[in-house]
Formats: C-alpha cells, structure tokens, sequence
C-alpha cells in the first residue's frame, strides 16, 4: 500500500563548502572521547554504516570515572551509530573533527557533544525524522481505525493529510539542508525526500557534495541513482507508452500531445488505487473539455478484472495495458515499483508533476486551468 509512507530511510546528499573558518586537513583519524555520568565501567558499542546497515567494528572501554578515549581510521566522510551501554543509540558523522560526547544515563535529554559540527546537523537530522515518524504513526493508527469502521470518507481524509504532511516535511528537509553549509551529514536528510518530485534539489546538490567530497562511495552511488531517474525528471519529454486498448488496438501517449495528460498507473487489484478513482473521474470530467485527459495504464494480469474495474468504476478516459502486472512495458519505463503513481505531461509531453493525487492533483488542476 502506498497512501502513506511507513518509514524513513537513512541516506542520500547536500550543499557546497563554508567560508566561516579553515579547518584542518584530514589526516584519516578522529578522535571520538567523552564521559558517561551515572554509569559504572563497562563498554560502548562503536559501528559503522555500510550502505544502509550498521556493522559493529569495535567496542570503547569506559573507564571508572566514565571517561572513554578512542581513534577511528576513515577513508573518508562516514556514519556510525555508538551505543551508549544499552541506554541510548545516536548516530554520528566523522570526517575532519574531532568528537567530544557527554551523557548522564539517568537524564534521556542530557546527551551533548562538541566539535564534529557534522554530528550537530546529524542530532537536527534525526531530530526532524523522529518528529515526522511520530505524525505518520498517529496518521496510520487513525487510518486503520477508520479501515476498521469503513468510514470511507475518513479514509480519503487521512490520505490527503498524508500527502500534505509529505510535501510540508520535504520543504522542512531542503530548508535544513541549505543551513547545513555543505556539511556531508545532509547525506542523512536526502533519505527523508521523494526524489521524483524534488529531484532538481537533490541532483544539484549531489553534484555539489561531489566536488567537496570527491570519490565518496555514497554520493557516487547517488549519483548513478540519479543518472537512472534523469530521463524521468521535472521537464524531461515523457517517454512514449504505446500498447492495447481493451479493445485489443495499439494506443500511444503521443496520441494525446495538445492536452494536458495524466498518466495513471493502476490496477483493478489495487485498494488505493480504485479509492482515488472517484477524485480522478470528478476532476476528468471538470477539466476534460479545458482539455485534460487521463492515460490509465494498468498492470493488471487479466483483461476480465480490468475491464470489469473500468465499468464499476465509470473510467471514460484512454486505457491501455499489456496485462503484465509489473512486468508491463511501461512499468519497466517508468520506474514504476508501487502503485498508484502518475505522471502529469503538458501539452508538449513535458512531466510537469508527479505522483499527484487527492487534494494536490485537484490544486495542481486548478493551478492550470482556474477554479
């Protein structure tokens, strides 16, 4: 299901370099040191994030008076989680800095650090993802409540604030990120954004993240995940669909050029998907004689299922499918592993808006063609 976004991923990138002060060059050691207060002698658990998993590399003693001291070689910007004594898990980002951490185990809020000023905008990092994770928890314990009393209009209102928690938490993200003066942490916050619908933000500052931290395995990898996702950025002609109609006759997106056209990826299986099918067929037939129109592709596996969801459903629009399910022609094209998903062209073909559904395809429609 796709309504709304269950978790937050940890990596992705950032901005370009600070003129406050001139740091020391790195050398491949940090300094990671600090005191734990209330806490007998024991050990703290140091890993190191390789992709998107935590490795244990090495164990810290604390002394008997809470004191640790320890030296980590790095080849280059990197994250790492340090688990304080099984009382608290934070993360941290090394590069150039040394560390200096202090934490009371009997005070939750006393965790502070110095130095590492990309470990600073990591804390804000996971600060702001702890907050959003919190407000898509309570959205989806609303959500199954309202599934439970097949409160369908509860449903549909759950859904949109979902969709306008993302996009206000994504400006909260970028306005983050520019405050973040490069730092390689913002790495972290990328993770928490939609790059088909921010991917200009993301590609400008990866590259930019790519000039400071040249040869950084992560921003290399996001790079080439970007390079995939270009030709279906903001502004990039749509790639053509042709395939049958249930009718069985060949139909082209191309077909369509002169008109604004939503592309609705779909299936008669699919829950969310026939729930949004009423918004879609209220604002097709506002907007179809201003010259709108809706491309439904469906992934679907039998024609019987498709045809039947398009007559419960009263779709009047163009269909076509190749009843591949997510082996479909045009899945493969779009990048589509989740539905539902769509892409709205302009009259030149050009994808001006993705993934638009609910309240911001009817205020992007509106944007277009007046109220």
């Amino acid at each position: 299901m796709k309504f709304i976004k269950l978790s937050i991923l940890l990596f992705s990138t950032l901005l370009f370099f600070s003129c406050a002060e001139e740091k020391r060059a790195f050398d491949g050691k940090v300094k990671i040191s600090g005191k734990i207060t209330n806490a007998e002698s024991g050990k703290l658990i140091l890993s190191k994030y390789l992709d998107d998993r935590a490795e244990v590399i090495d164990t810290i003693k604390i002394s008997g008076n809470g004191k640790f001291d320890y030296e980590v070689s790095l080849d280059g910007p990197t994250f790492f989680e340090l688990n304080i004594l099984d009382k608290k898990s934070v993360r941290l980002a090394l590069y150039d800095e040394d560390i200096e951490i202090s934490y009371d185990i009997e005070d939750e809020s006393s965790y502070k650090i110095s130095g590492s000023e990309d470990s600073k905008h990591l804390m804000k990092i996971d600060e702001l993802a702890q907050a959003y994770q919190e407000e898509i928890n309570n959205l989806n314990s609303a959500y199954y409540e309202a599934m439970t009393n097949k409160d369908q209009a509860a449903i549909v209102e759950i859904q949109n604030k979902a969709m306008d928690l993302e996009s206000t938490h994504a400006e909260k993200v970028k306005s983050a990120i520019a405050d973040m003066d490069g730092s390689f942490a913002s790495l972290a916050a990328l993770g928490m954004l939609n790059f088909k619908n921010d991917f200009l933000f993301v590609d400008e500052l990866v590259e930019k993240l790519n000039e400071k931290y040249p040869n950084t395995k992560m921003i290399t990898s996001l790079k080439s995940q970007l390079d995939d996702m270009r030709l279906l950025s903001i502004g990039q002609e749509a790639p053509e669909i042709s395939l049958p109609n249930p009718d069985g006759d060949l139909v082209s997106l191309s077909d369509l050029r002169g008109k604004y056209v939503l592309i609705d990826f779909w299936a008669a299986w699919c829950r969310p998907c026939r729930e949004e099918n009423p918004n879609v067929v209220r604002l097709f037939n506002k907007y179809n004689d201003a010259g709108f129109e809706v491309f439904g592709v469906s992934l679907d596996r039998t024609k019987d299922a498709w045809v039947k969801a398009i007559a419960e459903d009263g779709l009047t629009w163009t269909h076509v499918s190749d009843l591949q399910y997510f082996n479909s022609a045009a899945a493969a094209t779009y990048q589509i592993n989740a539905i539902p998903a769509t892409y709205l062209l302009d009259p030149d073909g050009k994808i001006i808006a993705k993934d638009l559904r609910g309240s911001s395809l009817e205020k992007k429609l509106e944007e277009i063609f007046g109220s």
